[in-house]
């Protein structure tokens, strides 16, 4: 593969005819067949603006899911979703409805077998796709059944690594678990968050990812962000123990951040996906800020190890911002590599 491989966190902002542009649980603006046919339609959409901006490793941008975490339980029984409650998400620092475990949990059959299959059939690119983790589950949902997390967790993990399974035999060379809880519960991910991914990756063959990032370019996340201090730390205390799992690649937040790229040391052997790109602001990267962040990762990482990605999901942005955004992580990696090879 070329030096600093190109691919984004996962989502893409949606087509403004196929859902509410700027916003996350955007509501539909079709149903029934017509929403079935734009997903389709926005999915090759994204895989085409991938495609003509160098991005190396394309995803389906998401375009088939309202939330990356409740497109999957949308496929799960065990779950109401008519008995939707309001919780705090990530420690609180907002709140959400959000439907509530009833029962055991199974699977209802193929969670994104559709979307994999369409975006294989219609790339020659390696392809990712993307699960949340099962700590991000339960933290973004109501439990009227299990009464323990971790139990809960392990719970989502079978399902997960049952659809992950079958995503691999469609095709997708990559799976990555969105695990931003990981970023709020520390302790948690060495006690069980990571043996709760391991149980979710059980048997597969493809290149394994874990997405840890401070969240999605979002109020409560841009304030909560602002009480971090002058350095953020919070991976220093859980990037040991991925280093020590059998994830193959973490994907981490690092443009407009103030994570000390010292900390990247930690992960040792592990590929590691820098985010060059900022969703949280409207600010267009240029190529030489993308190359920057990648000439200062590869002062910590093997520039062998490193792919270039985004800080975190641009489903909420702009359709305009995120494809000039785009567009400059695939200028800003071509220009690595013309520096560092």
């Amino acid at each position: 593969m070329t030096l600093f491989p190109t691919t984004i966190a996962g989502s893409l902002p949606k087509p403004a005819w196929l859902a509410e542009p700027n916003k996350l649980w955007a509501p539909w603006r079709l149903s029934g067949r017509d929403l079935d046919e734009g997903k389709r339609d926005a999915t090759l959409l994204a895989l085409k603006l991938q495609e003509d901006c160098g991005i190396d490793i394309v995803t389906d941008g998401e375009q088939s899911r309202q939330h990356f975490v409740h497109g999957f339980l949308e496929c799960v029984d065990g779950i109401d979703f008519a008995r939707k409650v309001e919780i705090g998400i990530r420690a609180d620092r907002y709140k959400a409805m959000v439907p509530t475990v009833t029962g055991a949990l199974r699977l209802k059959g193929r969670v994104h077998g559709r979307e994999a299959r369409l975006a294989r059939a219609h790339t020659t690119r390696r392809l990712k796709f993307t699960l949340p983790g099962p700590m991000t589950i339960v933290d973004t949902i109501a439990d009227a059944h299990y009464g323990d997390r971790v139990k809960m967790a392990m719970a989502f993990a079978d399902l997960l690594n049952a659809e992950a399974r079958a995503l691999a035999a469609d095709g997708v060379d990559v799976i990555q678990f969105d695990e931003p809880a990981f970023n709020v519960y520390m302790r948690e991910v060495s006690d069980w968050g990571i043996a709760a991914l391991h149980r979710a990756i059980e048997g597969l063959a493809c290149t394994t990812a874990v997405h840890i990032c401070y969240g999605y370019g979002i109020k409560a996340n841009i304030d909560w962000k602002a009480t971090l201090g002058g350095e953020w730390r919070q991976y220093e205390e859980i990037f040991p123990a991925l280093a020590a799992s059998r994830l193959d690649r973490v994907s981490v937040e690092c443009r407009n951040s103030r994570v000390p790229p010292g900390l990247l040391k930690l992960l040792g052997s592990k590929a590691v996906e820098i985010g060059v790109i900022d969703v949280a602001s409207d600010e267009i990267e240029t190529p030489e800020e993308v190359a920057a962040v990648i000439t200062a990762a590869a002062d910590h990482v093997p520039k062998e190890a490193i792919i270039a990605g985004t800080n975190c999901g641009m489903a909420p942005m702009r359709f305009d911002v995120a494809l000039a955004k785009l567009d400059a992580l695939g200028k800003g990696a071509a220009l690595a590599r013309q520096r560092l090879a």
